[in-house]
């Protein structure tokens, strides 16, 4: 009876204990990714007018601004179409037709997928999966939106020419893989600083 007590104890505790999470070099390639994204893509600053016109296509007050797709406060301005998918831009840039108000929830999980078959779908974080009660009063208004300031994408490899457009994403690929070198050699010496302190940790 002692020991399955100190056995549930132990779970118990191991549930209350979370280890905090650690970036590896190797886990921030999809931040090395949307860094060299990011690095080309021109980004348009709105004026008042433009941003207290987007907020009335939205139906929301300056002060008091809410996440467009489920009406929670919002954090952020999201891109609703994506700037990255399979690690290349997709021509869509930060600028106000292409941003609406977001909270860290609805950002995180609609990523880079459409945003009307990410709201009405089950994913996490989705607005039909929580439920939303205005959900499709808020599809209107972003459909409504989408068409107010359409985006005309970039055309990236044709302004730079196919050759230096191949060679930009070569140095990316490079980047990654020296990272996940250098990962490979941080891993032998964190063994050897993990055996010399007498720590008993996984080598991650």
């Amino acid at each position: 009876m002692p020991d399955e007590l100190a056995e549930a104890e132990a779970r118990l505790l191991r549930q209350a204990f979370r280890m905090p999470s650690v970036q590896t070099m190797v886990s921030r390639k999809s931040s090395i990714t949307n860094a060299f994204v990011n690095s080309l893509i021109p980004v348009i600053e709105p004026t008042p007018h433009e941003i207290a016109e987007a907020l009335k296509i939205l139906g929301m007050n300056p002060s008091d601004v809410r996440c467009a797709y489920c009406g929670d406060k919002s954090s952020e301005w999201d891109h609703l179409r994506p700037l990255v998918v399979n690690r290349r831009p997709t021509g869509f840039i930060s600028e106000i037709g292409n941003l609406v108000p977001s909270c860290g929830k609805c950002n995180q999980s609609k990523g880079n997928k459409d945003w009307l078959k990410w709201m009405m779908s089950k994913a996490k974080h989705a607005p039909a999966r929580r439920e939303i009660p205005d959900l499709a009063e808020r599809v209107e208004r972003l459909k409504i939106y989408a068409a107010w300031r359409e985006p005309r994408p970039v055309k990236f490899e044709d302004i730079l020419g196919a050759e230096t457009y191949a060679d930009y994403w070569k140095r990316m690929d490079q980047s990654v893989e020296f990272l996940r070198e250098c990962h490979e050699f941080a891993l032998t010496l964190k063994s050897k600083i993990a055996e010399a302190h007498g720590s008993n940790q996984s080598p991650g």
